[in-house]
């Protein structure tokens, strides 16, 4: 029985071994691919901006900043249309108080001057 148990410890031997292999070699194989992985996101990054630098394309902080410019401009046109409602209202109330105050009288011209004929000229 000795003998049986013998065989089955190499054959074990050679099982652990052969797995030890196999894993060895799969190791590598994914080292490889990873490395591999690295150089094709390099070579597409590089095409994709060769492409890119060809077209007429904005950068990200091309956009940042116009829109930036797009929210002052949209603020600043909230701010003066909230002005002009102001001094609509404003002029209203003056153009109101106006219509209530009578105009004063048409003024006479004092006795002796004429209004049409300007005054005479003094000869000294």
């Amino acid at each position: 029985m000795r003998g049986g148990m013998a065989k089955a410890g190499l054959k074990m031997q050679a099982n652990n071994k052969l797995l030890d292999d196999l894993a060895r070699v799969a190791g590598g194989a994914l080292g490889a691919i990873s490395g591999l992985r690295g150089e094709v996101e390099a070579q597409l990054r590089q095409q994709f901006e060769r492409i890119l630098s060809q077209m007429d394309v904005v950068t990200r902080d091309e956009v940042e900043a116009t829109r930036e410019m797009a929210a002052n401009a949209r603020a600043a046109q909230e701010d003066l249309t909230e002005r002009v409602t102001r001094l609509e209202a404003l002029v209203a109330t003056l153009v109101a108080e106006r219509e209530l105050v009578p105009a004063p009288p048409p003024r006479r011209p004092a006795p002796g001057h004429s209004p049409e004929a300007p005054p005479a000229p003094s000869v000294d």
